[in-house]
């Protein structure tokens, strides 16, 4: 069903490119300009048959033990917090496709995709382009005032398909900013959004905003409350969610920085909080947002809503930021915001992208935004090469495969929408789009049991439940390698889990 891709280094990164890059590891060693240009132009089959074959051949072993189990696992010397989540028995031995060997043995489907990180599944074969970049001697590492070809060509391949889906007349993204874990990327965000308001830097001119207060609009939860929201771990993306209670009540007091959450699909709540924070000495700066709300429930807002908030922001100056680290790649043209017809500022990417090879973030923008110094403001790294390569062949693959990932992610999403009405004592619906779901359980026992059953079936599963007003969710993620084989076992263990715990 998947459209067959085989590209080479030079098909990926230009011609002049891979013969500059062959002369000079030639010069370095002391092989042939010749042999080294062959492995060059040599194409790479991504997604061969034989190993779509192999993976359907394996679904029969799910959840049994295929190999000896580890002997003697360390115990490590993490903090008690990751210590007490840590399942030794699951961690990886060996992956290929959906699949990973834990240490107790099992075959287990990556029912999570590692938290979205591989999103084309372990050992994915195009990636055997970074392999031949590195034996030509492409190194990884770089710095910000020399970032490398790849990283550039990255940048605009990015450009392009982030703007492919903005629609006639929208101010297009311009800007890339190359960072190393989504975290950073929101908090970059945050930073071009309160320059305009405060001074960075004393020595540089009063920010046209300055004297007011910036408000940032977040998604709230159920309750109004801003627990909904997940913009990254550091302390004022961690602000916006709830967390530092008295950091967000000193920045408030002190005219800094406010939030507010905004209900989910609800325009009203979102005018009158734009209303009534732009009083006074206050003005809404920015309006930050997940389109899945994967860390509540895998809530969805609407294209209606979306579209409506978007209008509303655009009439009063209001930074508009879609946070796509976790949806990113995952769905077809690689971003989800271009099929709901909106036009965001600034958008957040990674996870996704890098497929779990190395931690790579990018912040895209419209260089109204470009108000900051590269240095001490913004980034310290993040244009590692091989890392922009691993971008760019999820990127090729995804492009030529956007449609089928799509069907596939409506096929997982008809066959799960299925079971609240076979379990309607357990489950109130289905959350989520394509492949980004969860069943939404009515109580947290129940829907802890079944992800215990789910994982002994071999299945890698959770249920949601470390935040007190979230509703109990069994998410799932299949990797974007997944087909319809694997979407019918994966539905099929669903249901006789749910009627075992039923």
């Amino acid at each position: 069903m998947f459209e067959p891709v085989r590209l080479s280094l030079a098909d990926i990164t230009g011609p002049s490119y891979v013969q500059a890059v062959c002369r000079a590891r030639a010069f370095l060693g002391t092989t042939p300009v010749a042999d080294l240009e062959r492995l060059a132009t040599a194409p790479v089959d991504f997604w061969p048959e034989s190993l779509q074959a192999r993976l359907r051949e394996l679904l029969p072993r799910v959840g049994q033990r295929v190999v000896a189990p580890l002997a003697d696992s360390a115990p490590g010397a993490s903090t008690e917090a990751f210590t007490a989540a840590t399942h030794a028995s699951m961690a990886p031995l060996s992956g290929l496709g959906w699949y990973r060997i834990g240490e107790d043995g099992r075959l287990y489907v990556i029912s999570k995709s590692e938290h979205y990180h591989a999103s084309l599944g372990h050992a994915f074969p195009g990636y055997a382009l970074i392999e031949r970049a590195q034996a030509l001697g492409v190194p990884n590492a770089t710095h910000n005032n020399t970032r490398g070809e790849i990283t550039r060509l990255l940048e605009t391949a990015l450009l392009d398909a982030a703007n492919a889906g903005r629609g006639a007349g929208k101010a297009p993204l311009d800007r890339v900013l190359n960072l190393e874990t989504g975290s950073l990327a929101l908090e970059a965000a945050l930073k071009l959004v309160l320059a305009r308001f405060h001074q960075h830097d004393p020595a540089k001119a009063v920010p046209e905003g300055s004297g007011r207060m910036p408000v940032i609009l977040v998604m709230a939860d159920d309750d109004g409350g801003p627990t909904a929201n997940y913009h990254g771990t550091t302390v004022l993306t961690q602000v916006c969610r709830g967390l530092w209670p008295q950091w967000r009540r000193g920045l408030e007091e002190a005219g800094l920085m406010r939030v507010r959450a905004v209900r989910p699909n609800d325009i009203a709540d979102f005018a009158r909080a734009v209303r009534e924070e732009n009083a006074g000495g206050h003005r809404v700066a920015a309006f930050f947002h997940e389109i899945i709300l994967m860390n509540y429930g895998a809530k969805v807002l609407t294209p209606e809503y979306l579209q409506e908030a978007y209008a509303i922001c655009a009439e009063n100056d209001i930074a508009t930021v879609v946070d796509e680290i976790q949806s990113c790649a995952w769905y077809a043209g690689g971003f989800l915001y271009t099929q709901y017809g909106i036009a965001p500022d600034m958008v957040a990417i990674g996870k996704g992208f890098p497929g779990g090879i190395y931690p790579a973030s990018r912040l895209l923008f419209r260089s109204h935004y470009d108000i900051l110094p590269q240095f001490g403001a913004l980034v310290t790294n993040g244009q590692e090469e091989l890392a922009s390569l691993a971008c760019l062949v999820t990127l090729a693959w995804l492009q030529a495969n956007g449609a089928a990932v799509d069907a596939v992610g409506q096929a997982l999403e008809r066959g799960l929408g299925a079971l609240p009405g076979r379990f309607p004592r357990l489950l109130e619906g289905l959350a989520g789009r394509g492949h980004l779901l969860g069943l939404r359980f009515r109580d947290l026992t129940p829907g802890r049991r079944f992800a215990t059953l789910m994982n002994e079936a071999g299945y890698d599963l959770s249920v949601q439940s470390y935040k007190s007003r979230c509703p109990p969710v069994a998410l799932c993620k299949l990797p974007i390698i997944a087909d319809e084989c694997l979407v019918e076992a994966f539905v099929t263990a669903c249901a006789e889990a749910l009627r075992q715990v039923s």
